[in-house]
């Protein structure tokens, strides 16, 4: 799964996902875009594995994240103090990916009827949603690669006895 998390101002938010989703599943793809440095250098220190910086690395992560992580403010244009450009927020709102989007009430975007929760609760809602995506994906694939498996097998097998049988055949044609 690629994991995608944007975040802008001090990488704040970013850096306490990443830090938390590195904690929980390591193997995980984390790909941490900034808006600008100082928020891509926090998220660079928590872990993630790949970074950018800018309007065109949140363009084309957007393309490929199943996962796409940040604070509410980047899917609206011009939030977190202008830092979100429209073709940012037109990205992570048209992109396939699964958004994660955590309600945090700045820059005159107020999220009614979400209450006041701490950024690390907010965090851990945030990985049971990954943890429950990740189960799902896995009940959909497994019956599929446990039949993929077993073809597998089959096919070494019929090999093996095709091979036996040529062996069997070349032995008999030497005497």
């Amino acid at each position: 799964m690629k994991i995608l998390v944007i975040d802008a101002q001090g990488g704040g938010i970013g850096k306490q996902v990443i830090t938390a989703i590195k904690r929980e599943m390591p193997q995980t793809e984390i790909i941490a875009v900034g808006t600008n440095s100082t928020a891509t250098t926090a998220m660079l220190k928590a872990g993630a594995d790949h970074v950018a910086t800018g309007e065109n690395a949140v363009v084309v992560g957007c393309r490929t994240a199943d996962v796409i992580i940040g604070p509410i403010g980047i899917v609206i244009a011009d939030a977190m103090f202008g830092e979100v450009t429209p073709t940012m927020a037109v990205a992570v709102g048209q992109s396939m990916a699964k958004r994660l989007l955590i309600p945090v009430n700045h820059c005159n975007n107020i999220i009614v009827g979400i209450s006041d929760l701490s950024v690390g609760r907010l965090v851990d809602a945030v990985l049971k949603e990954i943890e429950e995506k990740n189960s799902r994906r896995y009940l959909f694939f497994q019956p599929l690669c446990d039949k993929i498996k077993m073809f597998l097998q089959e096919a070494e097998q019929r090999c093996r006895s095709i091979a036996r049988e040529q062996n069997q055949s070349n032995s008999l044609k030497k005497k």
